[in-house]
């Protein structure tokens, strides 16, 4: 339509009667004269408007979940974090759980030995060449460590300290070959020589060739001069398998020990030795001894055995009783016919 002065009339005029048909359609309320031709313009443009939405809507959703996936993204990215944090919490848990318990239990030991301790983690293991079995602890000098000191864990001896820096320590393990200390036999208190083997059993000389030893039976360090570097009764191990061969000067055994070289975390340096030997004191009590049930067999008659029994009692005494008479009466014709 051309912008004319026609043409603005009439729109002006549209609009007045827009604004009067309102008017009587708001004071009309639920009887506004308007209401019949609402019902029937919604009746027919109804249909249309459904069309249109949903041609629409399906786009109106696409503009949405695209203007919304930086805000979903973010909030996955979150929840995942959040889910890794609570992943690493729970491992954290189970690993302080772990190192609670190893902590409680090498203190426990301490206590029994009166062994004064400086508690300590191992944060390396092995020597830069690899030719020895060691590792390295997190506390040095300025710790108090000092070379030749016993080092044990939860389970018994770990090794001595050979070296020591300012923060950290170096700690050659008991199963190292260069590795020797002094034992004494759980009991029959034998003394020997224990020496590392790697990853095999450690091999124990008793000085004492005759010796009674057996499997099973518990060796503790004997301690040495001054109690360095061993402090006494720190438990070494459990003897595995006896050199048969006896009568010489010395007898040879072979000894698990109670430390899993392999597995070391918490550890404590001896910073102080006990004012008496522990003896057998710091040992772990002996397992008891598995009872071997017993079963005891009772053989019960049957009812057909009972029978025949009594069967061959009651024909034994007619036959006894039988012969008995029988015999009797052949006595008395005799002596009748000896009087005669």
């Amino acid at each position: 339509m051309r912008d004319t002065k026609e043409s603005r009339l009439l729109l002006v005029l549209l609009i007045a009667i827009a604004f009067a048909l309102i008017t009587v359609d708001i004071r009309g309320g639920r009887n506004s004269p308007v209401d019949g031709a609402r019902q029937a313009a919604a009746a027919v443009f109804g249909p249309i408007e459904n069309g249109m939405s949903t041609v629409v809507d399906p786009v109106g959703n696409a503009v949405s979940a695209v203007r919304d996936s930086g805000a979903r993204h973010d909030r996955l990215a979150r929840l995942e974090k959040q889910n890794a944090t609570l992943k690493a919490k729970l491992g954290s848990n189970d690993r302080n759980r772990s190192r609670l318990a190893q902590l409680d239990k090498m203190l426990n030991i301490a206590a029994e030995g009166q062994y004064g301790i400086k508690g300590a983690q191992v944060i390396a293991i092995g020597s830069a060449q690899g030719f020895s079995w060691t590792i390295t602890i997190d506390v040095g000098a300025n710790d108090g460590i000092k070379r030749d000191m016993t080092v044990l864990n939860g389970n018994g001896l770990v090794g001595r300290v050979t070296t020591v820096g300012p923060d950290a320590s170096t700690v050659l393990l008991a199963n190292d070959p260069d590795f020797t200390v002094g034992t004494r036999m759980e009991g029959s208190d034998e003394l020997g020589f224990a020496s590392g083997q790697g990853d095999r059993p450690l091999r124990v000389e008793l000085l004492n060739g005759k010796a009674e030893v057996k499997k099973g039976d518990r060796l503790v360090t004997f301690g040495s001069q001054a109690d360095r570097p061993f402090v006494p009764g720190v438990p070494v191990g459990t003897v595995s398998s006896v050199d048969p061969s006896n009568g010489g000067l010395t007898r040879t055994l072979y000894v698990t020990p109670f430390v899993s070289f392999t597995k070391l975390d918490i550890v404590g340096v001896v910073v102080e030795a006990p004012k008496k030997d522990p003896r057998d004191e710091v040992l772990p009590a002996k397992p008891k001894p598995t009872p071997i049930p017993t079963v005891t067999v009772t053989v019960t008659p049957s009812a057909s055995a009972n029978t025949d029994a009594n069967t061959g009692s009651d024909s034994g005494t007619d036959s006894s009783t039988d012969s008995g008479t029988n015999s009797g009466t052949d006595e008395t014709d005799t002596n009748d016919q000896q009087q005669r």
